[in-house]
């Protein structure tokens, strides 16, 4: 058989992209349905980005609302010692990648009614190609095509510096970090979200001065204390309450932010600065204290070019040492294209659902796929399906967080209004706002339920009117060449 050969993928679902949102829907799909679903990605194994995340990286909340429905990542222990004594897990790269090889060989493989094809790419109209034996398959036509790589992100390891290097300076991806051979006399981390946030707090935990740490800092970050967004109903609740409560009696998105670091759910690295950015990783206290340890602070916009010695920024330029390092952990993460619907004539497109957690959010489409069966281009079906599940963005600037949890709160209220959704999303760990039946009469679950109630109506309306919060989304353009996994 010539390398080209082709063949043809006979199955009822092609989900492209093995990551952590085509793992989730795949789970729930094949546990409440009798399909096969054929699963493509263009690296090696299951587990998307984990596979090239750097190797000090951990889930920033709780290993219990990562993963799929089925299996609870980390079993839901608690810490024992160390700084998050008393918090829930969370898990490491090598963690979280062993526990996908797990759930595929242990759970999805033996059921029969999962394939998956490693070293793959999809390539739109409906053909596959092997990145290896360049042979081609060709997926059948009744096959729905399920995009799970649309809000993949970008990440320093496989994406270049977003600005000019020169020949003569020394710029790492922030997976190399722990290679260093030889201490530099400076080190300048170049970024504003959470791998930067975890390249400082990993440089400080080994004992690097942080005066020889530069932080190149285009934006500050509004961060969620870590301790309140924990797998406790009243924690989550509480949390949900005191934006809305917030929210109610804001005149701008900076005064919903404020009110909410009063009430001890949002943090900022700088007191003095106000965040413009709000992607809203969680944090712990104690890495706050580290981070604020850093004084050599640039905010002079993003970097356009390094130099031996020197970095040229938008607003101006900075002299560094002549050995100096400057570590990359400026991609852009979290994407944040337009949001489309989920379902469309050409394809599911997974998004996020309920504000902030992805993996929660394919499961319930692929639970509302398996309950309400395939679409057959019916459109008041995919109507349904899409009412039961709008979309919600990634936080990024203060209006997108806005958006995240104005429309993740209706999708909240949307799928949570079906008798069926609601019993199994109360069954399923990821699901942060699950109240388990022996909590629902606790005092302080009832009260921040009923602080919930009270403030979401104004709370709601206020967000939306302040974010300018689309009211709806488009269809997907159709699908081209597809092959990695978020």
């Amino acid at each position: 058989m010539s390398p080209a050969a082709g063949g043809t993928i006979d199955a009822d679902y092609l989900v492209v992209g093995a990551g952590a949102t085509g793992m989730a829907f795949t789970d729930a799909l094949v546990t409440h349905s009798d399909v096969k679903v054929a699963m493509v990605d263009r690296r090696p194994a299951v587990g998307g980005h984990w596979l090239d995340a750097y190797p000090f990286v951990q889930l920033h909340q709780s290993s219990t609302f990562y993963g799929v429905a089925s299996t609870v990542l980390g079993g839901g222990r608690v810490q024992q010692d160390g700084p998050e004594a008393g918090l829930h897990e969370r898990a490491t790269k090598s963690e979280i990648c062993a526990y996908y090889g797990r759930v595929l060989t242990d759970r999805l493989l033996p059921s029969g009614r999962v394939e998956l094809h490693t070293a793959s790419e999809y390539v739109g109209d409906r053909q596959t190609v092997s990145r290896v034996s360049g042979r081609r398959l060709t997926v059948s036509p009744t096959c729905r095509i399920v995009d799970a790589r649309y809000l993949s992100p970008d990440i320093p390891s496989v994406m270049p510096p977003p600005f000019e290097v020169t020949p003569d300076a020394r710029v790492i991806p922030v997976n190399d970090v722990p290679r260093l051979e030889h201490a530099p006399s400076e080190l300048v981390v170049v970024g504003s979200g959470k791998t930067a946030t975890d390249a400082i707090v990993w440089l400080l935990r080994h004992g690097l001065d942080p005066d020889r740490i530069v932080w190149v800092r285009p934006r500050d970050p509004w961060m969620l204390d870590r301790a309140v967004v924990q797998p406790d109903p009243a924690s989550i609740l509480g949390m949900a309450a005191d934006i809305m409560q917030s929210a109610a009696v804001a005149s701008s998105l900076d005064e919903v932010l404020l009110g909410l670091e009063e009430a001890g759910v949002m943090m900022r690295l700088d007191p003095s600065v106000m965040p413009s950015m709000a992607r809203a990783p969680t944090l712990g206290r104690w890495e706050l204290d580290l981070l604020r340890s850093v004084e050599r602070v640039v905010r002079r916009g993003h970097v356009l070019r390094v130099d031996r010695g020197l970095v040229t920024l938008a607003e101006g330029t900075i002299s560094t040492a002549p050995d100096a390092v400057v570590v990359h952990c400026a991609a852009s993460g979290l994407r944040n294209p337009p949001l489309v619907r989920v379902w469309s004539p050409s394809a599911i497109t997974l998004q996020p659902i309920r504000a902030g957690f992805p993996c929660f959010g394919a499961a319930v489409v692929g639970y509302v796929e398996a309950t309400r069966g395939p679409d057959p281009d019916e459109g008041a079906a995919r109507a349904e399906k899409n009412r039961l599940c709008p979309p919600s963005p990634y936080g990024n600037t203060l209006a997108h967080w806005a958006a995240m949890n104005v429309r993740g709160t209706r999708a909240t209220q949307a799928f949570g209004g079906a008798p069926d959704i609601k019993s199994w999303a109360d069954s399923v760990a990821l699901n942060p706002a699950r109240v388990p039946a022996e909590r629902r009469a606790s005092p302080d679950v009832v009260a921040a339920l009923a602080r919930l109630g009270e403030h979401t109506p104004a709370g709601l309306a206020r967000l939306a009117e302040l974010g300018r919060v689309q009211e709806d989304v488009a269809d997907p353009s159709p699908l081209r060449r597809l092959g990695s996994s978020a």
